[in-house]
């Protein structure tokens, strides 16, 4: 690490220079072939994908995005001559625009059921040649153009589906832009030097930006969700700063204390660098646990987020060296110059607030530990009412023309009319034909059945479908006992003594099965990320009790973190005054993100508070000196990146997706939680309250275990001497709370 540090230092130039270049290329890159994101939720093997393939393959008309039209009167009804020719006229020219297939209306003799019983709302469908995902933005928005346009006063006109979503502002990058300034007035705070605070954002823009252009790219190669680049770009903005605030503060501490700004810059990287690569790592790890899922939609976002944490990592110890030596002195403000230049080096000993503090949770570790546990516990509290499921169009914003399309529908037809299932099967003989035209009357019969359309059958008769409006929402509870009632009661039933296997899809159908199989997989995936996590902190630490009381802090995070996302979007506590939309069940795929992104974050702060306590108790051995010491040392660090981290988080609430948000609020809440209850108040006092147990390794184990340094010994050494002789130089010594008892 010292080597490349002094390489980028020396050839500061040339290594500014590739890392535009880099950027410049893959963003040129991107631009040329633009993106391929696919939210492909289907997963082999279940009953809804087999339902999926079945309708593409007996009906291929029916493989393009269906979306809708609906348009409602407050006052006279939809059959109205002056409605009727306005809203055909309108139908006419969408289907006349590119990308759409067919446009299906009420106002022909098959249509009347698209007509509400009080004749106030009517809908029609609009078929795209294209899946959504192929469907251009350009397409979409024509046909929004088209529709919209038709409304007038008395006429209201909105539409919904997948590829009208496209149209809808995210609300640009006024997130990333909110993020970026707060932080920059965080780190100005903390630094004082303008120069210093501007390196850590301009370091993580680089790697962030490279890394969003390179997951556009990646998007070719693989299935990479749509909201993928908005995930690492929160997680990578996040981190990149962290890291490289990490960094920059180990510069300005070398620079203090007499070093040259090559020294300094060569230094910080070779002992904090090697902090921020370890950190790096155990957030990879995290994501890429993701892999052992074997779900295609996950393998991409776990490689598109790895990529930013990987390229954020590796601008942090080169790029940012290279921008220190050319600020030189300037990341120093200008009273810490002067300060310099009048009484020459001194060490920066920990005082006030994190000295006095550092005391207090050594003179309470019992009562203030119990504290932290009580909050942990309260706010983890509604992760056990969590439930996975579909969160659609009608958890937007009200504003939203998807959530008011979405909304006439459920008032003018029923709520399920917004998720209907589709049940497919191949057809035999006569005696599967005869049990297809009964099954209507079945269904019709049966519970929470708001209606049942006749059975098509496929050009060559071997292929069937029907559709099925359920009386409840798509994301309600009731619709998800229908599907589970269907495979299991109904469906066998009539199926018995013909060749017909009726599979139940639907948008529904899909999110449960998607849900079931990633809560099968969830105790292995955990266990596998928390077991490698634990692996890296044996062999970093040399201890048993630090990993396993990471371990704990983690899950302890995570579940605070979910409790908190229960809250205000399945609860909908503040859902709607925040613009996030009504409240609803929590996606499938986001437990599974959210262990992986929560457990690398939560272990950087472990790694940066026990190594400097780890370095402490190879110096002295007295573990209430090594505890007292980290903690004061490095709380006001940590807890200034955490702020920096929470104000990225929070500001993509502002990004207009609901997903983001999402990711957004429950890593602001679970770095809150981390930095400013675990890690400065929960794990110094249990480290207090267990002695020297926290540093016990079995000695047969010490023997095998392979031996990796965070902090080089040799870093360590020349760190000791300069202290020695800074102090040495000081006319009266300040008192210093490593000497101070709490």
């Amino acid at each position: 690490m010292a080597a490349l540090a002094r390489w980028c230092v020396r050839n500061r130039l040339i290594a500014v220079l590739i890392w535009l270049l880099a950027l410049g290329g893959t963003a040129t890159a991107a631009l040329a072939v633009g993106s391929a994101y696919s939210d492909d939720y289907e997963v082999p093997g279940t009953e809804s994908g087999r339902a999926a393939r079945l309708l593409a393959e007996g009906f291929p008309g029916l493989g393009g995005d269906s979306d809708t039209v609906v348009w409602h009167t407050a006052s006279g009804s939809v059959r109205a001559a002056d409605v009727e020719q306005t809203m055909n006229g309108a139908l006419d020219r969408i289907a006349e625009l590119p990308g759409v297939a067919s446009v299906t209306g009420p106002y022909d003799g098959q249509g009347q059921e698209r007509i509400s019983k009080d004749a106030h709302t009517a809908y029609a469908t609009v078929i795209f040649e294209d899946r959504a995902e192929d469907v251009t933005r350009g397409e979409a928005q024509a046909v929004v153009d088209t529709a919209r346009a038709a409304g007038t006063d008395g006429l209201q006109v909105e539409l919904g589906g997948s590829a009208v979503a496209l149209t809808e502002s995210s609300g640009g990058h006024l997130a990333e832009i909110v993020g970026v300034v707060v932080a920059a007035v965080v780190l100005f705070l903390a630094f004082g030097s303008l120069a210093a605070s501007a390196l850590p954002i301009a370091t993580a823009l680089v790697g962030v930006g490279t890394a969003y252009a390179g997951i556009v790219l990646l998007g070719h190669a693989m299935t990479v969700a749509d909201f993928a680049p908005m995930l690492g770009m929160l997680v990578g903005l996040g981190v990149g700063i962290d890291y490289a605030l990490f960094i920059v503060t180990r510069h300005r501490r070398g620079l203090k204390r007499g070093l040259t700004v090559t020294e300094a810059a060569t230094n910080a990287v070779a002992t904090t660098g090697r902090a921020v690569v370890f950190a790096g790592a155990t957030v990879c790890i995290a994501l890429l646990g993701m892999l052992t899922l074997r779900l295609g939609f996950l393998d991409g976002v776990a490689i598109a987020a790895s990529l930013t944490v990987v390229l954020t990592v590796a601008a942090s110890v080169t790029l940012l060296p290279a921008l220190l030596s050319f600020i030189g002195m300037r990341a120093l403000s200008r009273r810490e110059r002067r300060r310099l230049a009048e009484h020459g080096p001194r060490p920066e000993l920990p005082t006030g607030l994190a000295a006095r503090w550092s005391a207090f949770v050594e003179r309470h570790p019992r009562k203030l530990g119990a504290c932290a546990l009580a909050v942990v516990a309260v706010l983890a509290l509604p992760t056990l009412s969590l439930r996975l499921g579909t969160s659609d169009q009608g958890n937007g914003p009200e504003s939203a023309t998807t959530r008011q399309a979405y909304d006439l529908l459920a008032e003018g037809f029923g709520a399920g009319v917004n998720g209907p299932l589709t049940l497919v099967t191949r057809v035999g003989g006569a005696e599967d034909r005869l049990a297809l035209d009964n099954l209507g009357t079945t269904l019709r019969a049966t519970e929470d059945v708001a209606s049942v359309t006749p059975v098509t059958f496929g050009s060559g008769g071997r292929t069937a479908y029907l559709t099925v409006v359920p009386g409840s929402a798509p994301q309600s509870q009731r619709t998800s006992e229908l599907v589970e009632r269907l495979r299991t009661e109904v469906l066998p039933r009539a199926e018995t003594g013909t060749t017909l296997d009726v599979h139940v899809g639907g948008v529904t159908a899909g999110y449960d099965d998607f849900a079931d199989v990633i809560v099968g997989k969830l105790p292995l995936f955990v266990g596998a990320v928390v077991g490698l996590g634990c692996l890296l902190l044996l062999l970093a630490f040399r201890s048993v009790g630090i990993p396993l009381k990471a371990a704990v802090m983690n899950v302890a995070a995570v579940a605070a973190a979910f409790g908190i996302v229960v809250a205000v979007f399945q609860w909908g506590w503040g859902s709607e005054l925040l613009g996030l939309g009504r409240a609803g069940p929590i996606e499938p795929f986001l437990p599974v993100i959210m262990v992986s992104v929560l457990f690398g974050l939560s272990m950087d702060y472990q790694v940066f508070l026990v190594s400097r306590m780890y370095e402490e108790w190879l110096e002295t051995g007295d573990n209430r000196r090594a505890v007292r010491v980290g903690l004061a040392e490095t709380s006001r660090v940590i807890n200034s990146a955490a702020v920096v981290m929470i104000s990225v988080f929070l500001a993509f609430v502002l990004s207009g997706d609901r997903v983001i948000a999402m990711f957004g609020i429950a890593l602001a809440a679970a770095v809150a939680l981390d930095a400013f209850v675990l890690r400065t108040l929960l794990v110094p006092a249990l480290m207090h309250l267990l002695g020297s147990a926290n540093w016990w390794l079995p000695r047969r184990l010490d023997r095998y275990l392979p031996r990796i340094s965070i902090e080089p010994p040799e870093c360590r050494a020349t760190h000791e001497r300069l202290t020695e002789t800074v102090e040495a130089l000081e006319k009266e010594r300040r008192p210093d709370v490593r000497d101070i008892a709490g």
